[in-house]
């Protein structure tokens, strides 16, 4: 293919990492570790990416970047335990360990900074999660569709942690902006094998291309 043909073929194509984080890495020994995010996992998520960006493709990242007085913190409950679904003010919230705050190391995302051509953070608001890379539990849209507009991205090849949460919403979100989506199981990993099954499952009913491997 020609240098015109290639840069055809890319033209409004763009990688999404989701959340590679220290606190969702055992790598790191995060405190929400997500089981297999490994330094084996990392390599491959790093040769990956290099690989797409010998590709010319423009990576993007999220990054959760929670407030110390979070509301899906347990410890900012008193009485709450990890992991437990309280009813907070009408919705469901699950008690998460502290994990991606602001300025702390396991908040840092684990690619280097080179590598990404635009961080995407999330979870800032203290009384909303934001599981998705898009909008918050409160409808609050982040800076992501506009940043992928402006330069032009209709297509996503989408790859982090986790499978059944941050990985799962980012992509649901993005098929309903209508964006095409191709999720690099692989390249993720999930908190629970059922949940992980079924966000697949989910993700490939709305239409997202769902592939194990390169």
């Amino acid at each position: 293919m020609s240098k015109t043909g290639d840069a055809e073929a890319r033209a409004g194509k763009g990688v999404l990492v989701v959340d590679v984080q220290g606190d969702f890495t055992e790598h790191e020994s995060g405190s929400l570790a997500v089981p297999g995010s490994d330094a084996h996992y990392l390599e491959a998520v790093k040769e990956a990416v290099q690989s797409l960006l010998r590709e010319r493709l423009p990576v993007y990242a999220t990054q959760d970047w929670h407030p110390a007085d979070h509301v899906s913190f347990y410890t900012n409950h008193p009485g709450a335990k990890p992991f437990e679904i309280l009813d907070l003010n009408g919705r469901k919230q699950i008690m998460w360990p502290p994990h991606c705050v602001q300025q702390t190391p396991g908040a840092e995302i684990l690619i280097p900074d080179a590598w990404i051509k635009k961080i995407v953070r999330k979870g800032m608001d203290p009384e909303y999660d934001s599981y998705s890379g898009f909008a918050d539990d409160g409808g609050r849209e982040t800076e992501l569709d506009e940043v992928l507009r402006k330069e032009h991205i209709r297509e996503l090849i989408v790859f982090g942690l986790a499978t059944d949460y941050c990985v799962k919403f980012t992509v649901m979100d993005a098929l309903k902006l209508g964006y095409a989506v191709e999720v690099r199981l692989d390249l993720c990993r999930g908190v629970s094998p059922d949940t992980t099954e079924a966000a697949i499952r989910e993700m490939k009913e709305q239409g997202a291309v769902i592939r194990e491997g390169v």
